[in-house]
């Protein structure tokens, strides 16, 4: 299949990351705990998946509100205010309603300005996604500064009888402020790539809840309002479709794998991982991984295991840092960067 000509705009802005914030419910389901409620244990967890725990959010937390302490810690490092902030794009599968949108809700909760503010939904690869949206906003020079957030409440999605998905999700959220700089300024995202293979959707879906099948009696009655997904298939065009990415990203900029300091994957499963660094040619040791704490976070995967890495002191301004997506749709994508 013919790929689409990648063509950026022609500006003389681009897009900084100005801060980064991130925030981890304090609630913890560990592998032990499960062992009470599935069939399985904790060695068969972590050979499979590399996870450990995972966070959850309390009874009263809903997205916005992990969102909300994410981008607090975001503004706190970019030295801006709510009130700095031009338009929101918040990353979700898991939104506090259908309507309104969980973006509008944190833009109220800010106190922002009645700013642009929306959700998308491209499952594990929205938040390269957004990222992809907001940078193009500031290229064409429409706005300044761009709270793009990650965040996700999954657990209310999983059905804890099944062995296959309850193991993998938690809660989280994460958050980058995006600002305008000057295309001379070497720190700044450098290119994005996004794709869409729709074909292959039943391979991850959550049923219950839409147009196609509205809650009632019977959807619930069949567990269909919990995700469900097919491991096997989803690891292979998992493997398959990261290491593209990757390459897509080097290949556009003519950069070499040996130049990018940090690649930073969505964090599904620690073999899809070390796969994808096998296949790409890329060492395992400068491959930011946080799932054994985190578990898959969906949207807030990427910029918690971005946002966990600089607060370890791993992630440094001036690296070039290489984020990898993959997620239900089935939708990808890369974003290049130096930080």
């Amino acid at each position: 299949m013919t790929q689409p000509e990648f063509r950026q705009v022609d500006s003389p802005f681009r897009s900084h990351v100005a801060g980064v914030g991130s925030y981890l419910p304090e609630g913890v389901l560990t592998n032990k705990d499960l062992e009470k409620l599935v069939d399985t244990n904790d060695q068969w967890i972590v050979e499979r998946t590399g996870i450990q725990r995972r966070h959850m959010a309390a009874p009263h937390q809903a997205t916005s509100d992990l969102a909300y302490e994410a981008t607090l810690k975001a503004l706190k490092m970019a030295h801006l205010t709510a009130q700095d902030i031009d338009m929101i794009i918040v990353a979700t599968v898991s939104g506090d309603q259908v309507m309104p949108s969980t973006a509008c809700v944190l833009q109220h909760r800010l106190g922002c300005r009645t700013i642009m503010a929306f959700d998308i939904l491209a499952a594990c690869s929205g938040f390269v996604y957004a990222l992809s949206i907001a940078d193009n906003f500031i290229r064409t020079g429409m706005y300044k500064n761009i709270l793009v957030v990650g965040g996700e409440v999954l657990h209310r999605f999983v059905n804890y009888k099944d062995r296959e998905t309850c193991i993998l999700f938690g809660d989280a959220a994460g958050a980058w402020i995006l600002s305008r700089t000057e295309a001379s300024n070497p720190q700044k995202i450098m290119s994005s790539h996004l794709h869409a293979d729709g074909g292959l959707g039943e391979l991850f879906v959550l049923p219950g809840g839409g147009s196609r099948m509205p809650f009632s009696q019977e959807v619930l009655d069949n567990k269909k309002q919990y995700v469900t997904m097919k491991g096997r298939e989803i690891f292979k065009n998992a493997v398959r479709t990261l290491t593209q990415c990757c390459h897509e990203a080097l290949d556009f900029n003519g950069v070499n794998a040996t130049e990018v300091d940090w690649l930073v994957p969505h964090q599904a499963n620690v073999r899809i991982l070390e796969s994808v660094a096998d296949h790409f040619e890329f060492p395992k040791e400068k491959v930011v991984m946080s799932l054994h704490e985190t578990g898959n976070t969906s949207a807030a995967s990427i910029p918690v295991a971005f946002d966990l890495a600089v607060q370890e002191g791993k992630i440094k301004r001036g690296q070039l840092i290489l984020l990898a997506a993959f997620g239900a749709g089935l939708t990808s994508g890369s974003l290049l960067l130096r930080y």
